[in-house]
C-alpha cells in the first residue's frame, strides 16, 4: 500500500509540473491584429521602421533603394523573416537581397533560407526569407550569437542595371517566431537587451528625469525576458521524480519479506 502512496503522489507531482510547460508551449508571435501595420519603410538604420511580429509591414519604394524595418526577439525565440517584392511589368534580371542585424548592427547569419534570389525579366514577384538562429539570453563577448533586443532589416536589390534604378516596387514584411523552450535555455542573461538608446532610459530613469529617449520602443509581449519559465525545470523535476521512484522500486524488491522467528533449536 505505501508502494501505491508512493505512486500516485509521484502522477500527481508529475501532472502539476507538467501544466505549466503546456502553458508556456503557446506561440511567442503578436497576433496579426495587433495596432495597425506599418505602410511605410526607413532609409537607414535610425529611421528603420518598427515593426511588430505577426504584422504584415508594406511599402512603396523605387528600385535601388534601401528600405530598413526593425523588430523586437528575446530569448529563445528563433526568428523567421519574411519578404515579398512586387515588381512592375517590365524589367530586367533583378536581384533581391535581405539582411538582418542585431541591436549592435552585427549581420545575423540565416540558418536558411532564400536570403538571395534573382528575378528574370518579367517576373511579377519574388519572395525572401531568412530563418534566424534561435536568440540566446546570454554569450560571450567575442560571440556573434543572437541576443535579446532590436533586430534591423535591411531590403535591397543589388546590382541594379541602370534601366531598373528609378521603377516603382512595392514591398511586404513579415516577422514571425518559434519558441524554442528550454531547449535553448543557457546560464546567465544580459542586464539590458540590445536596444539603441536603453542605456540612456536606464540612466535617465535613475535621475529621475521625464526625458528618457530610447530609439526602439516596441518590446516583445509581456516585456522582455517574459519567458522565464522554461521546461528545463519540468524536465529536471521529471528526472527528480523517477530518481524517487527508481529508488523506492529498488528497496520493495531487495527488501524481502523480512527475518523469520526465532525459533529454538531444542522447541
Amino acid at each position: 500500500m505505501k508502494l501505491t502512496h508512493a505512486l500516485g503522489a509521484a502522477l500527481l507531482t508529475l501532472g502539476l509540473a507538467a501544466a505549466p510547460a503546456a502553458a508556456d508551449s503557446s506561440p511567442s508571435a503578436s497576433p496579426s491584429g495587433a495596432g495597425s501595420a506599418p505602410a511605410s519603410a526607413g532609409t537607414s538604420f535610425r529611421t528603420a521602421t518598427e515593426v511588430e511580429q505577426g504584422q504584415t509591414a508594406t511599402a512603396s519604394a523605387s528600385t535601388g533603394d534601401y528600405l530598413y524595418w526593425s523588430f523586437p526577439a528575446d530569448a529563445k525565440q528563433r526568428p523567421t523573416v519574411k519578404a515579398t517584392v512586387k515588381l512592375p511589368q517590365t524589367h530586367t534580371t533583378q536581384t533581391w537581397q535581405v539582411d538582418v542585424y542585431d541591436g549592435l548592427r552585427r549581420r545575423q547569419a540565416c540558418q536558411y533560407g532564400a536570403q538571395t534570389r534573382t528575378a528574370d525579366a518579367g517576373t511579377s514577384s519574388l519572395e525572401l526569407a531568412c530563418v534566424l538562429r534561435t536568440v540566446r539570453s546570454w554569450s560571450e563577448p567575442w560571440a556573434n550569437d543572437p541576443l535579446p533586443g532590436t533586430y534591423y532589416v535591411r531590403l535591397t536589390a543589388v546590382g541594379v542595371q541602370t534601366a531598373d534604378l528609378g521603377q516603382p516596387v512595392n514591398a511586404e514584411l513579415r516577422v514571425e517566431s518559434k519558441d524554442i523552450g528550454g531547449a535553448a535555455a543557457v546560464d546567465g542573461r544580459l542586464a539590458e537587451p540590445l536596444v539603441p538608446g536603453v542605456a540612456v532610459k536606464a540612466q535617465q530613469e535613475k535621475d529621475d528625469s521625464k526625458t528618457a529617449a530610447v530609439l526602439a520602443s516596441v518590446e516583445p509581449d509581456g516585456g522582455w525576458s517574459s519567458g522565464w519559465w522554461s521546461d528545463r525545470w519540468v524536465w529536471s523535476a521529471i528526472g527528480g521524480v523517477l530518481a524517487a521512484l527508481a529508488g523506492i522500486g529498488g528497496y520493495a524488491l531487495t527488501r524481502g519479506r523480512g527475518r523469520p522467528p526465532y525459533v529454538p533449536p531444542n522447541a
